[in-house]
């Protein structure tokens, strides 16, 4: 079962997908796509360890999402936290890597989630709902962020939006349901 996620800064969706994983009763691996570039993500990457699961299998995979979800073991519930990140690094590393390397993970990515056995569950910072920002990465990061949520959408057997804690069902079945 693939899931998605969606909803603005502090909305309650990392609870949401940290709340469904226990749910599920599976063991329980966590990718995570932050990287500390100052010290104000240093102390939100600390915060989310100290609130995540001790118990939990922690994946860190800024750039390789697709391969780190192939290397997990079969029969464990996986939360990737987060989309918005991973896409930020990838365009980042793209000034390294050439501008191939954000397409060439989104595709491998899709192509990992086609036909995929396990239970995933995708967070995404909805950042698509604003005015349309100034400075052409900004554009490109909004515009590639939501045809990423697109592309997982598609695939996702249940997608919901987060807002102020509050879950609403956009595809799929009732969370009170599934859990």
């Amino acid at each position: 079962m693939i899931e998605l996620i969606l909803g603005g800064a502090r909305s309650g969706k990392s609870h949401l997908a940290e709340r469904l994983a226990h749910e599920s009763g599976l063991p329980v691996t966590c990718i995570v796509t932050a990287t500390a570039g100052d010290e104000e993500m240093r102390l939100r990457i600390e915060r989310h360890q100290r609130e995540r699961d001790p118990s939990w299998q922690v994946v860190e995979a800024p750039v390789r999402l697709a391969a780190a979800l192939r290397a997990c073991p079969a029969g464990r519930c996986v939360i990737v936290d987060c989309l918005t990140l991973w896409l930020s690094n990838l365009i980042l590393h793209e000034e390294q890597e050439g501008e191939a390397l954000l397409r060439r993970e989104v595709e491998a990515l899709t192509a990992t989630l086609q036909g995929y056995q396990g239970r995933a569950i995708f967070v995404g910072n909805e950042v698509g709902q604003g005015i349309v920002p100034l400075g052409a990465v900004n554009r490109r990061f909004v515009d590639e962020s939501g045809w990423l949520h697109q592309a997982i959408a598609r695939l996702a057997d249940r997608v919901i939006l987060v807002t102020a804690g509050i879950s609403q069902i956009l595809k799929g079945d009732d969370i009170d349901r599934m859990a």
